[in-house]
Order: structure tokens, then sequence, then C-alpha cells
């Protein structure tokens, strides 16, 4: 690929992630809502799941469940632009010899997370924070919420905390995301033909659709693959993100290294509900990837489409 489609290609992958970002926030907020408050509300405050639901509705009605949505919408663009350009930049230097193995793609996959928490963090640190209000007087808007941890904590202790979490949760999460078990293929496929340990989700699902419809897969086939990748990507990494989540809600930076208050909030949450505690969540968490994983996949893949046709790259 010579250096100038090499440039197009990235700038159609920024663009088409843009659009797939904005689909998934849209799709999926209500649901994360509930999966964050799951992590985060203190002991006995919630039943369960439907709980949260129900009482946000009922306390706060139902657009409280799009709290702190302005965080991701105005940056889950950026954030999947930079995941999707990252990962196709990866595969490339993983190898410049067209489709990856499976093993690659998983490698690819890892590094885009690793780059992917640059921006993911302060995002969901943002928005966290947001959903962590209950409908009180003291309730913020996000602009006073981002002024005030900016004065008080600056930018490493302020707008980037969680950091480190966040690149421990997104590389076991996006190797999964496009490394997972194809579970779903299983059950409309024969076996597949691949020797490699690796089954990748997403790649693999797309690979053994385009056997049976050729290149240009319908659209439920893109939903399909891009909601197996979604669901492997919270099997991955659930725990760390509830870590992530209790982390960024604290009124002060944690104290020690990254290793130490990863350990001390892990030991917390055990402490507190047990091991069942770093799954509080899990299940509006993986309802929801279903339908956010498969229409930001959906839009990234029409919107890739058509520029190619525009582009010719």
């Amino acid at each position: 690929m010579s250096a100038k489609n090499s440039t197009l290609a990235t700038i159609n992958e920024l663009i088409a992630g843009s659009v797939g970002g904005a689909a998934q926030v849209l799709v999926g907020q209500p649901l994360d809502t509930v999966k964050t408050r799951a992590q985060i509300a203190p002991k006995g405050m919630f039943k369960g799941p439907m709980d949260i639901l129900l009482q946000t509705i009922r306390k706060e009605r139902f657009f409280a469940l799009y709290k702190g949505m302005a965080s991701p919408l105005l940056g889950i663009s950026g954030v999947n632009s930079l995941l999707f350009a990252s990962y196709g930049i990866s595969k490339r230097l993983v190898s410049p010899f067209g489709q990856l193995t499976l093993p690659e793609t998983a490698a690819a996959g890892a590094m885009a997370g690793a780059v992917n928490a640059i921006l993911a963090s302060p995002v969901e640190m943002f928005k966290v924070r947001m959903q962590g209000q209950y409908g009180g007087a003291q309730d913020k808007k996000l602009r006073v919420v981002a002024r005030e941890m900016w004065k008080e904590w600056g930018f490493r202790k302020g707008v980037m905390r969680g950091y480190w979490v966040t690149v421990a949760r997104e590389i076991p999460a996006y190797a999964a995301f496009y490394t997972g078990l194809s579970a779903f293929h299983s059950l409309h496929f024969q076996s597949p033909p691949y020797s490699s340990p690796f089954f990748t989700a997403y790649e693999y699902s797309k690979r053994r659709f385009s056997t049976h419809y050729g290149p240009n897969l319908p659209v439920w086939a893109l939903l399909a693959s891009g909601a197996t990748g979604g669901v492997s990507y919270w099997l991955a990494c659930y725990p760390l993100d509830v870590i992530k989540s209790r982390i960024q809600l604290q009124a002060a930076p944690p104290a020690g290294t990254p290793l130490q208050y990863i350990v001390r909030e892990f030991r917390n949450v055990v402490a507190e509900s047990g091991a069942r505690g770093l799954y509080r969540g899990l299940t509006p968490s993986l309802i929801r990837s279903v339908p956010a994983a498969a229409s930001t996949f959906a839009a990234f893949e029409l919107t890739r489409e058509f520029l190619e046709g525009v582009t010719g790259v």
C-alpha cells in the first residue's frame, strides 16, 4: 500500500469510527447508566439492575437514563476514531501482507486497546461522575464537574484519574473484542477451518459470514459480528471495569502506584460484597453490548464501505 493510500485508509477509519461511536452512545447509554450505578452505588441503595432502572425512571424521569451522555457523545467519536484507526494501523504494523491470521488480529486488538485508553479514560471518568448523581439538589452539570476536577486536581490526578486501570482493562478487553470464542458461529456454520487456538470474535464472524455471503455482508451479519465482539469484551475485563468506575468516582485521587491502588480497590470490593461485587452490573452490560456493539460496527462498516467507494481505498 502506498503512503498516500495508507493515509486515505486511516482518514476513512477515523471518519467511520466517529459515526460508529455516535451510534454506540445513542443506543447503549440507558443500560450503561444502569450498569455504572450498579457498580458504584452505596451498598443497599438498589436491589438489582431492574430496581436501578425503575427507581431512576420513577425518581429522576426517563431521560435520567441518559445522564452523563454529553461526555461520551462529545468524546466517543474521538475514542472510536482512535480505536479503529489504531487498530487499522496496528494490523498493518503486525503484518503488511493483507489478511492477518487470527493470533495476529488478537495482537493488533491489544495494541489498539492500549492506545485507546488515552481518550477513553477521561471520557469515562466524567461520565461516571455524572451517572453517580441521583437527582438531588447538589447535582452538577458536566461543565461544573469538569471545572472542579481541573481546578482541584489538575490534569494527571483529575482529568486522567483512572488512566492506568483503564489501560489494564482495555488491553485484554480489546484482545477479547477481536479475540474470543466463536460460539455464535458454531450454531450456524460448520466447524471452523482454522487451527489457531484463538478464535477472533469479530473478525472470525466476518470471515465465516464472508464464506457464505461473499465480501459484501448483509447488515444483520455485521450486527451479529459486532455483538459477538461486544460480549467477548465484557467477559474479559469486567472486574477491572468495576474497579475503574469506583476509582474514578472517589472524591480524592488514589494513593500509591497503579498496581497498589488497583489491588487495594479489588480487596475493598471483595470485602464489601464478596466476589459477586466484582460482577455487579454485568447483566445490563452484556445485554447492552449486543445492540451497542452491533450498531457501532454496522455504522462503522457501512460508512467505511461508502468511503472506500468514494476514495477507492
